[in-house]
């Protein structure tokens, strides 16, 4: 009984943890959530988790938006092409080793903190989107379907579109809904997403909603880029220290 109460601390404080994050920058909840519980149990599990606080916090974030039509008719490559990955690799590696996706997901996370530290400029021209955003959802599924981290390359690919700070939170939102329903639906499938996994998700809103609230707190007392640089330094760490265990 003890070692149940503390593993359902450990993983409030995560959620906490994760919420905080994506309260202050306005995303990075699955990415540090799954990358933090990846690191005490197997991933798909921890992305099972995931699944109702992400959909839940990003439907709230692409709702406050003014332009989700024009973004929908702009993204419906990209984000098809992430529902078709994520299913494909949730079939082909649904009973891959733990050390794959453990491995997959350290290596997400490591490109992930290394593209936000160097601040590489990139930019997509608007003729290359017909089959740049395919691509770029594609391989986002792909990673996301073993992993449970849709992070990359879909984020940096969001970045180099020359959105405006408020299509850009509108779109992320949009994206991770998306992709939180491709990836619980694909779970779902393959029986990992149960009754009881979907039990824990709700309750998993609660940590989630008090680190968001937090984080906005904190928005407002501490620089972006100061935050920035913490939780990129923060991906690093964690990616390295999955790699490390997928050996």
């Amino acid at each position: 009984m003890d070692d149940l109460l503390q593993h359902a601390f450990a993983v409030s404080l995560v959620f906490i943890l994760a919420g905080l994050v994506k309260g202050t920058l306005g995303l990075g909840l699955p990415t540090v959530a799954v990358g933090i519980l990846g690191l005490f149990m197997i991933p798909a599990q921890a992305a099972a988790l995931l699944v109702v606080p992400t959909l839940v916090t990003n439907i709230w974030q692409l709702a406050t938006g003014p332009k989700l039509g024009v973004l929908s008719r702009r993204l419906w490559p990209l984000l098809a092409g992430t529902v078709i990955g994520c299913w494909l690799a949730a079939a082909v590696f649904a009973d891959a080793p733990v050390r794959l996706a453990t491995a997959v997901l350290g290596a997400a996370l490591l490109i992930y903190g290394t593209v936000g530290l160097l601040k590489l400029p990139m930019r997509v021209p608007a003729a290359a989107e017909p089959w740049a955003g395919p691509l770029a959802g594609f391989t986002t599924g792909i990673m996301g379907g073993i992993s449970g981290n849709f992070a990359v390359p879909a984020v940096p690919y969001f970045g180099a579109l020359d959105l405006d700070r408020d299509e850009l939170v509108q779109a992320l939102g949009l994206f991770f809904t998306v992709a939180a329903l491709a990836l619980g639906s694909a779970l779902a499938w393959h029986g990992v997403f149960s009754t009881a996994v979907a039990g824990n998700s709700v309750l998993a809103l609660i940590p989630s909603a008090i680190g968001m609230w937090v984080g906005g707190w904190l928005r407002a007392r501490i620089h972006p880029a100061t935050f920035r640089k913490i939780f990129f330094v923060g991906l690093l760490i964690i990616g390295a220290q999955l790699e490390w265990r997928s050996f």
